[in-house]
């Protein structure tokens, strides 16, 4: 009984609406009703600029540690290794689900991917900073926060099934439905990068010039 309530707990903390917040405390505006429409961190960087981008996501990233960190109410979970991180990744699911679908903004949210980072610096910080290596790299190479958020998801299964061998099935099941999810929330991103429609994030502007006066 009282993990489902840490369990609920968790899914209303992923609720908060940050990029809602912020862009109707700052901008005056629904953030839903520009860019992608969704309160992603890809779409608070092209709609609302990179300086409440980045605050955006790292509020999000916060919400998927902190849920992730409600364990600690459970002083059974301090003792057991398998049964904590086991409950953690519970924890940290159901606050993605809560960004994804925030029941504080009529469960249309953004794509987790912020929350899902979150949760896996709680769970595997050594992997988490393997896919946010990956992350970086590509969004430094491309400037597509998408194709990033991609690859860098796809990089957890590669870390736990093949990198470090991880023969733990919940591990393996975790890592692979959190690539999963990743892809099948980012469909329309897909579809854009392959069109070559997707809109890239206003960062290294001035390499770019350099590039152009070149």
């Amino acid at each position: 009984m009282k993990e489902l309530l840490l369990i609920i707990l968790a899914y209303l903390i992923g609720s908060i609406p940050t990029a809602l917040i912020i862009s109707k405390k700052f901008f005056g505006i629904d953030i839903r009703d520009f860019g992608s429409g969704n309160m992603g961190a890809t779409n608070a960087f092209r709609v609302l600029g990179p300086k409440y981008g980045t605050l955006i996501m790292v509020l999000d990233i916060l919400k998927g540690m902190i849920a992730v960190g409600l364990f600690y109410f459970l002083p059974y979970y301090l003792t057991n290794e398998l049964e904590r991180t086991n409950f953690m990744m519970g924890l940290g699911l159901a606050a993605v689900i809560g960004h994804i679908f925030p029941v504080f903004a009529n469960f249309k949210g953004g794509k987790g991917v912020a929350t899902l980072l979150g949760m896996l610096i709680a769970v595997q910080p050594i992997v988490a900073l393997c896919c946010i290596g990956v992350f970086l790299l590509v969004l430094f190479l491309t400037r597509y926060v998408s194709l990033s958020s991609i690859l860098g998801a796809i990089m957890l299964p590669v870390c736990v099934l093949w990198i470090w061998n991880e023969h733990e099935l919940s591990y393996r099941a975790f890592a692979l439905l959190v690539a999963l999810l990743v892809i099948i929330t980012h469909q329309k991103n897909i579809s854009r990068l392959l069109k070559g429609a997707e809109s890239r994030i206003p960062i290294l502007k001035y390499r770019d010039k350099r590039k152009e006066k070149k």
